[in-house]
C-alpha cells in the first residue's frame, strides 16, 4: 500500500513536470491572466447575474470588457508610436538637442555659481552617441512592441478560459490542498482583494494622469487624446514613466523657441501629475479602492503594495506591476495563516 502511494506521488510529480515544461513559454502569460481574472472576479460575478447563469456569455462580456479598458488603450498607443517611427526623421531629435546644446543663456546672480556646470554638462553631450542610442531604442521597441502585442492577446485568450473554468478549478484546489477550508478561503480572499486594488489603481491612475497631461498639451496644439494615451500607458512604469513623454515635448517646445510652453508643460507635469497625483494622490485612490470597490478590504498597508509594484517592475519588467503585489500577498498570507495553524495546534 505505501509503495503504491509513493508511486503514485511520484507519477503526479513527473507529470506535473512534463506539464510545466510543456506550458513553460507561456506560464507568465498564464499567471497573469489568472491573476486578472482573481482582480476582477467581481466583474465576472455581476455579469454572471445579467445574463442569469450563463458563464460562456458572462466570460466573453468580461473578457470585452478587459480588453476595451485595458487593452484597448495600450493597442492604440503602440499602433500610433509605430505610425510615428515609420515616418521618424532623426534629423529633428539632433536639430534639437543641438539647439539645447549650443542654447546661450545667463542664469540669476544668485545662481551663477551654478552656470559653469551647466555649461560643461552641456558641451559633453555627445550627438552623434545619443543619436545611435535613439535608432537602437527604435529598433528594438519594434521588435519587444510586437511580442508584447501577442503576449497581450495570449493574456486574453488565458484570461476568458480563466473566468469560464475559474470556480470549478478553484473548487478543485481547495478539495486536494490538505488546509483547512476557512484559513485556504482567507488567502485566496486576501490574494483576490490586493489583486482588484493594484488592477483598479492602475487604471485610474493611468486615466487620471493621462487626462491632465492630455489637457495641458491639447492647450498648446497637440493632440490631447493621443498624448493623453500614450502618457497614461506610459505613466503605469513607476518613478520614470511619465518623464519619458513630458520631457521630449517639453525639450521640442523649447527648441522650437516656445520658451514659456516648454516650461509650462515640464513644470506642470512634475508638480501637478509626477508629485501631485502620483505621490500624494496616488495613495489615496489606493485607499478609496480598498474601502469601496473590494468585497472585504485588504490587510496589507497600501504603501507596501505601492512598493510592491515598484520592485516587481524592477524583476519581472512590466508585467511585474501585477506579479510584485500577488508574491508580497501571497507572503503575507501565509505567514498569517501560519500563526493560526500554530495556535490551534494543527503544526
Amino acid at each position: 500500500m505505501q509503495n503504491g502511494k509513493i508511486f503514485l506521488i511520484s507519477f503526479i510529480l513527473v507529470i506535473l513536470f512534463l506539464l510545466l515544461y510543456l506550458f513553460k513559454g507561456f506560464l507568465l502569460v498564464i499567471i497573469i491572466a489568472s491573476l486578472m481574472a482573481v482582480a476582477t472576479s467581481n466583474i465576472n460575478a455581476k455579469f454572471l447575474n445579467l445574463t442569469k447563469g450563463h458563464k460562456f456569455l458572462a466570460s466573453i462580456l468580461t473578457t470585452a470588457c478587459m480588453v476595451l479598458l485595458f487593452f484597448a488603450p495600450f493597442v492604440y498607443a503602440m499602433i500610433e508610436l509605430a505610425k510615428a517611427l515609420k515616418n521618424f526623421d532623426i534629423n529633428l531629435v539632433t536639430q534639437t538637442l543641438d539647439y539645447v546644446k549650443n542654447y546661450q543663456f545667463t542664469l540669476p546672480e544668485s545662481f551663477n555659481f551654478l552656470e559653469p556646470k551647466i555649461k560643461e554638462f552641456l558641451a559633453s553631450i555627445d550627438l552623434n552617441s545619443i543619436s545611435k542610442q535613439i535608432l537602437s531604442y527604435a529598433s528594438s521597441f519594434t521588435k519587444s512592441g510586437a511580442k508584447f502585442l501577442i503576449d497581450m492577446v495570449l493574456i486574453c485568450v488565458f484570461y476568458f478560459f480563466a473566468n469560464l473554468y475559474g470556480t470549478e478549478l478553484v473548487i478543485y484546489l481547495k478539495s486536494i490542498i490538505p488546509i483547512d477550508k476557512k484559513e485556504l478561503d482567507d488567502v485566496l480572499s486576501e490574494v483576490g482583494n490586493v489583486m482588484a486594488v493594484v488592477l483598479y489603481s492602475m487604471v485610474i491612475v493611468a486615466i487620471f494622469q493621462g487626462a491632465l497631461f492630455g489637457l495641458i498639451t491639447m492647450f498648446y496644439g497637440y493632440d490631447g487624446i493621443l498624448m493623453g494615451v500614450i502618457f497614461a500607458v506610459s505613466s503605469l512604469i513607476p518613478a520614470i514613466g511619465g518623464a519619458l513623454i513630458y520631457v521630449p515635448v517639453s525639450l521640442y517646445e523649447f527648441a522650437s523657441n516656445n520658451l514659456n510652453s516648454a516650461l509650462v508643460i515640464f513644470i506642470y507635469s512634475v508638480i501637478v501629475i509626477s508629485f501631485i497625483a502620483d505621490t500624494l494622490i496616488k495613495p489615496l485612490i489606493i485607499k478609496w479602492i480598498n474601502k469601496k470597490l473590494v468585497k472585504t478590504p485588504t490587510k496589507i498597508n497600501e504603501l507596501l503594495i505601492f512598493l510592491a509594484m515598484i520592485a516587481g517592475i524592477s524583476t519581472f519588467g512590466f508585467w511585474g506591476i501585477i506579479l510584485g503585489p500577488a508574491i508580497l500577498t501571497f507572503f503575507v498570507s501565509t505567514l498569517r495563516m501560519y500563526v493560526i495553524l500554530k495556535d490551534k495546534n494543527l503544526i
